[in-house]
């Protein structure tokens, strides 16, 4: 890293005290694990086809220190597979998440060691996203959930970026953080990871930084963390909570020192609630809960100690993950679905009890093609709507395909929300 503001030595010790208090954790106990047993048979029982869910399994295995030689094997050979073949085309957030997930907490006895090759393909990746920022109005190439992962990989592993440029693009009032015009809470978690990190490296290594710019957007996006806190405890939505609360782990000195107070136990409970009705069906959901509910935050990875590897306190064998609450024995139901873009197109459709957004989608396209045709992408959380009679979202014009329900935004997607009788579902052409 470049070095650039000279650091008060008042803030350098100031910083040392804070560092050395204990952040605030609140986790299960021994005697809680098997409600977790969900999450670990969902992860242990799936089918890892995607490189991005492997690493982001991996990754959740090996900070919780659940240790399967067989499945370790099997997970790294598919990110090392999916590095060698698709390389180039892989995004930043996807390399940042790999180097994470195949550096953390090594076991010695593992034939494979980490290769610090991934972390100059990283700074590549990391520095086109800076260009295509400064070339097209701030935007980056992916989006700042992957920036910021990116930012976190790269001070985990002592990867070459410039802490001052960073800290600029990291500020809370960013537009990378809004979707839509509400605050990104799992995106603003990650960066308040990254910066975390940032602010040890700076000690650690005394680089001449100021950390007065660090301090300040860690605190301004705990803060817009805590505001999207809803009143059972989650943060954000049930999938963006287990992020934030390892955000929250790691900045507890920056909320209390306001006076904001966070209910750490009302959280976890509530999540665990969401974990015995089948909420984390998806691998890669129960992936990214499991290591707030044992304490762990991305920040525990550690390139150069191993783990300690205690399978017998889970229950790792192939159970299959809770089902959902069973639907009504009604054999159809009606739904209103509508797609807009500068106008509204609107029709209703029968579909079987127990479908999902994306049926709905598919029975209106078979009515007319020219107004509900629709393209669709898979990724680790499912299938993502790429176009809408032949209006794509990208990147480049911050677009994207909004799913709502009685005009409300939804926080699943469509191959996971489960419709209901009578609904209004829409689909709508956004800017974020």
């Amino acid at each position: 890293m470049r070095l650039y503001h000279q650091m008060p030595l008042r803030a350098l010790l100031l910083f040392s005290l804070i560092s050395s208090q204990l952040c605030k954790i609140c986790e299960i106990g021994k005697e809680q694990y098997f409600h977790i047993n969900p999450l670990v048979s969902t992860i242990i029982n799936s089918k890892y086809t995607e490189g991005v869910q492997a690493a982001n399994i991996l990754l959740s295995l090996r900070l919780v220190g659940i240790h399967n030689q067989s499945l370790d094997q099997r997970l790294i050979q598919q990110l090392q597979d999916s590095v060698a073949r698709k390389g180039s085309d892989l995004t930043s957030g996807q390399l940042a998440l790999i180097t994470l997930a195949l550096g953390a907490c090594q076991n010695p006895n593992a034939s494979f060691r980490y290769d610090p090759h991934l972390v100059i393909q990283l700074e590549k990746k990391f520095q086109a996203e800076i260009e295509n920022m400064e070339a097209h109005e701030g935007n980056p190439l992916t989006n700042y959930y992957q920036f910021s992962t990116a930012v976190l990989a790269l001070c985990l592993f002592n990867g070459t970026y410039s802490v001052t440029k960073v800290v600029q693009l990291l500020m809370p009032e960013n537009k990378n953080y809004y979707f839509g015009g509400q605050f990104s809470v799992d995106t603003g978690a990650i960066a308040v990871l990254a910066l975390n990190c940032m602010k040890k490296s700076v000690v650690n290594k005394q680089i001449q930084t100021d950390l007065t710019g660090i301090n300040n957007y860690i605190q301004l996006l705990v803060k817009k963390i805590l505001a999207e806190k809803k009143d059972n405890g989650l943060i954000g939505n049930t999938f963006s909570t287990g992020e934030a609360m390892q955000a929250l782990f790691v900045s507890s000195n920056d909320y209390n020192e306001h006076g904001t107070v966070w209910n750490c136990q009302q959280t976890l409970d509530t999540v665990l609630k969401k974990v015995s009705q089948g909420a984390f069906s998806l691998p890669i959901a129960a992936a990214q809960v499991l290591p707030a509910l044992l304490g762990k935050t991305y920040l525990d990875v550690n390139k150069d100690s191993s783990c300690v590897y205690d399978s017998g306190r889970f229950n790792v064998s192939t159970h299959e993950p809770l089902s959902k609450t069973p639907t009504d024995e009604i054999s159809n139901i009606s739904v209103h679905y509508s797609v807009k873009i500068n106008e509204t197109y609107s029709t209703t459709v029968t579909v079987k009890n127990g479908s999902v957004f994306l049926n709905v989608m598919e029975e209106a396209q078979k009515k007319n093609e020219t107004l509900f045709g629709f393209t669709v992408t898979e990724s680790s959380w499912g299938p993502y709507v790429t176009s809408v009679q032949g209006l794509r979202a990208t990147n480049e014009d911050r677009s994207y395909w909004q799913l709502l329900s009685e005009d409300k935004p939804l926080s699943q997607g469509i191959g996971s929300y489960l419709v209901h009788d009578g609904e209004n579902l829409e689909i709508r052409w956004s800017k974020y």
